[in-house]
């Protein structure tokens, strides 16, 4: 009986669901005066409110400004003006189906001069007169709900059009105004309902199926065209393709963005050559945006909109969490109310001619009302002595070569050898290396001003680069039918000018030339996915017999599917990992990161973001975790776990991975390391095979195992022990006589559209 009841009373609650207008009974008129009877007798329900009386003694007083009416005065004024006439019969009886309530009220002139008495004279009554003429349009009901409802309060419009083709959710009452009970009721008819109720005089149209592209026109332009466009909606398609519509009708548009109160004015009544979207949007092609259907296509679209550099801390670390986490979005109530009254009160400015200006402003409460700030950690490299010619002399005047120099060992020799070891990779294509000649011999030093970075622990990747430097000194060497004496760290390691090794060259007509010099050019970092297509073993055995012409140095590589899977695990987290240590964060973006706008080609140190071949949504996030403090945010919250997705998505589409190993971690471990990796590095390019290094989990275990966490968190430290016990496991080498110093994927992909640019022997090489 009692679901029959329930089942009974849902279908009720349904016939009211696309209700939204008040009826009225005028009890002046006879007709008015039977259908109200009818009505209350066929629903015993209806709930009754008559406090016209209170009204009329109000509207008595508020007409009596200069004396202070009491209320009898007032009651005999209002007497004096019904002379007779019942108090029924005097204004009108309006009836809200959806509630089941009927109210008298004041009809509509005394209801609107009443209402708006408290505006005055912040709004005059030519000025309220001006806009009840006004139509605005408002796309989008969550900020727009609350802009909707503002400007119903102040009556500062003649119409309203408002559009969404949502249904109230759950979801949405953490910003929307409204009860349990409206759930399921669009959005719209909620809206129109909440203004009648406040006002039941106001024109409302609704759009209920929202924005489309058969119906914008409409909106725009139907029974007059609006005098201003409101956007709040969440879809990129509408909000690019209204403005394009907005423009060719010369409608200005307002937006709310309820983070920072950023707020947005286009004036194209005013300046109808404007640029949509202030020209934040000109670069992308505004064609493909009906078809964007997943977050990661719609990104590069939402965030220039935006405002990736102006976002609110907690907005953009929010970000990171976006299909993660969370689903969507976070907005607030208290954003979203202040939003719709600043809105509201924008547009009424912009109707009365108060407002032209066009432009992006923020009301950014928390930057206006705080605590004071505290002092921000600042990361300051050491002041690091240019290495000068002068210093170079010095050091290799201490360099003791027995013999006299080799004929031919010449300049231009040794600027043809720089040649070819500055086509060497170095982490992050920082080239820590200077090259001098002094007419007895190549002298390598570590350029510290330029590599110089709080992450290089015991100058590890330094010398790992230095390390494919001399390797292709070697081989270059070798091409030209030279041997070659070596003098490695002569001055010892801890020299004052860091002088790394000293050559000098021999004539060897009998040397046999290593063809892994044949593809210095052909070298890349390859950054793309790859097409899991195995690697034959005949090749992976090559890149074996490459690492062996290295005394020390082994190689391990896993080719088995699985393995690789669980080294992407290791790789995406340890990425994340790195970037969670303040010192990591500051290199990754303030040293090796490079953001600029100017021609890739001109950018000859560092790496830029383009050379990456990073995914449209990947490009997007690594400007919004440049922000330290948003990064910080989300290691917090225990999240990130978008930011492995880069690297543990790549390894993952590997058909290998490998790690070179040392039997110590001396700099001449680290300088033989790098020789063998770019021997590795060469022989996968003569097979055509895709490499791309993955340092984040060798520097950050060599740190703690080497340096006993030195600089690194003791929660991160502790992650990085897991996965470094993963690692040995996989690897299966021994972590007490193998030391980890490189960890790269192998497989084949698509080559690189943009590959990173070098300095020149001009900028790195001297001689006397």
């Amino acid at each position: 009986m009692l679901d029959q009841l329930i089942h009974s009373k849902i279908r009720e609650g349904l016939d009211m669901r696309d209700v939204h207008r008040p009826d009225f009974f005028r009890l002046s008129i006879a007709g008015d005066r039977t259908r109200m009877e009818a009505l209350l007798s066929k629903h015993s329900h209806i709930q009754v409110y008559d406090t016209l009386h209170s009204q009329l003694r109000e509207m008595m007083k508020t007409r009596s400004p200069r004396k202070t009416l009491t209320d009898a005065e007032a009651d005999q004024k209002v007497v004096e003006m019904l002379n007779g006439l019942p108090e029924s019969h005097y204004g009108v009886w309006v009836y809200y189906p959806w509630s089941f309530r009927m109210v008298h009220i004041l009809d509509e002139a005394e209801f609107v001069e009443l209402r708006t008495n408290r505006n005055k004279y912040k709004i005059t009554g030519p000025e309220q007169e001006t806009l009840y003429q006004k139509k605005v349009g408002v796309i989008g009901l969550s900020v727009g709900q609350s802009v909707s409802l503002t400007m119903a309060m102040e009556r500062t419009f003649g119409e309203l059009r408002i559009a969404d083709f949502d249904e109230l959710e759950i979801t949405n009452l953490n910003r929307l105004r409204s009860s349990v009970h409206n759930m399921g009721l669009k959005k719209t008819i909620l809206v129109a309902r909440e203004i009648a109720e406040i006002d039941p005089f106001l024109k409302v149209t609704c759009f209920h199926e929202g924005i489309t592209e058969q119906n914008v026109e409409s909106f725009l332009l139907d029974n007059g065209k609006l005098d201003v466009l409101i956007d709040e909606c969440d879809s990129v398609d509408i909000k690019i393709n209204c403005r394009i519509a907005a423009k060719k009708h010369q409608i200005p548009v307002l937006m709310e963005a309820s983070d920072r109160g950023t707020i947005d004015i286009e004036r194209f009544d005013l300046e109808p050559d404007r640029p949509i979207l202030h020209g934040y949007v000109e670069h992308l092609d505004i064609s493909k945006v009906k078809g964007l259907k997943t977050m990661e296509e719609k990104l590069p679209y939402i965030l220039p909109i935006v405002g990736i550099e102006t976002m609110s801390t907690r907005l953009k670390a929010s970000a990171v969490e976006v299909g993660q986490t969370i689903s969507t979005w976070p907005q607030l109530a208290s954003a979203v109310t202040m939003g719709g009254g600043v809105t509201a009160d924008i547009c009424r400015r912009v109707l009365l001619g108060h407002l032209h200006i066009s432009g992006r402003f923020f009301i950014d409460l928390e930057d206006l009302i705080s605590d004071p700030a505290e002092a921000e950690r600042v990361f300051e490299l050491p002041v690091i002595e240019p290495l000068t010619i002068a210093r170079m002399q010095e050091s290799a005047a201490l360099v003791a070569w027995k013999g006299s120099l080799p004929e031919g060992n010449g300049p231009d020799l040794m600027a043809a050898l720089v040649k070819a070891a500055q086509s060497a990779p170095s982490a992050g294509n920082m080239q820590p290396w200077k090259w001098f000649f002094d007419g007895t011999g190549l002298y390598l030093f570590h350029d510290l001003e330029r590599s110089a970075a709080l992450a290089d622990f015991r100058n590890m990747t330094s010398y790992l680069s230095s390390g494919t430097a001399v390797e292709h000194v070697y081989l270059e060497a070798k091409r030209k039918n030279l041997a070659v004496e070596t003098h490695m760290f002569p001055l010892g390691v801890d020299n004052k000018n860091q002088l790394v090794a000293a050559f000098r060259f021999v004539p060897d007509p009998g040397a046999q030339e290593d063809l892994l010099a044949e593809y210095f050019t052909y070298r890349r970092t390859n950054r793309n996915f790859g097409n899991s297509k195995p690697i034959p073993a005949d090749v992976l055995e090559d890149m074996r017999e490459a690492v062996k012409a290295v005394p020390g140095a082994r190689i391990f590589i896993v080719d088995d599917p699985e393995q690789v899977k669980r080294l992407a695990d290791i790789a995406g987290k340890a990425d994340k990992l790195r970037i969670f240590i303040e010192e990591g964060h500051f290199d990754l973006f303030n040293k090796e990161l490079k953001f600029s706008e100017e021609n890739p080609d001109d950018i000859k140190e560092g790496l830029d973001v383009r050379t990456l071949d990073l995914k449209p949504k990947d490009q997007v996030g690594f400007r919004v975790i440049k922000d330290l403090k948003a990064i910080k945010l989300v290691a917090a919250w225990n999240g990130g776990s978008a930011l492995e997705a880069v690297s543990h998505d790549l390894v993952a589409s590997a058909s290998a991975a490998a790690i070179v190993t040392m039997p110590g971690f001396a700099a001449e471990d680290m300088i033989q390391a790098g020789r063998a990796v770019e021997r590795v590095w060469l022989t996968a390019t003569a097979h055509g095979v895709a490499f791309q290094p993955l340092l984040a989990s060798v520097l950050h275990f060599a740190r703690i195992v080497q340096g006993g966490g030195e600089g690194i968190p003791q929660d991160i430290q502790h992650e990085f022990l897991v996965l470094h016990r993963e690692f040995l496991k996989i690897f299966d080498y021994s972590g007490l006589t193998e030391v980890p110093l490189f960890f790269m994927r192998l497989c084949y992909a698509e080559p690189p559209k943009l590959i990173a640019q070098r300095l020149g022997n001009d900028d790195l090489f001297s001689h006397t």
